[in-house]
């Protein structure tokens, strides 16, 4: 990958993991405005379970970004771009697709297939 790519997918990953951050700050802001002491119990039932939906989101995201600083870390070392079971390059569609990609889509369909397999048993 030449350094026109890694530039390309470097700055794509910053502005994901910006776009995450606002939003866990917009979702932070939101939970500090609402009040979840609705006088209905049906109402706060309902707003509890919003939050609670928009709370794991957000705790997959959080996630996410740990995934996009990863891809970022390997963009500095030289890695990105590797499937870390093969060593080979991983296709930029594959890339453009999913930038904190680890793997070749070959690759990742044997570790879908084992994995599937090794939960059946």
């Amino acid at each position: 990958m030449n350094d026109r790519q890694l530039a390309y997918f470097k700055a794509k990953l910053l502005l994901w993991k910006e776009s995450i951050l606002k939003e866990s700050a917009g979702t932070l802001q939101q939970l500090q405005i609402d009040s979840l002491r609705e006088p209905d119990l049906t109402d706060r039932a309902s707003s509890e379970t919003d939050w609670s939906i928009e709370l794991r989101t957000r705790d997959r995201q959080r996630k996410l970004i740990s995934k996009i600083d990863a891809a970022l870390r390997r963009i500095e070392e030289g890695e990105y771009g590797y499937c870390e079971v093969t060593g080979e390059p991983i296709s930029l569609g594959r890339l453009e697709a999913r930038p904190i990609a680890t793997m070749t889509v070959e690759a990742q369909e044997r570790h879908e297939r084992n994995e599937k397999v090794s939960r059946e048993e």
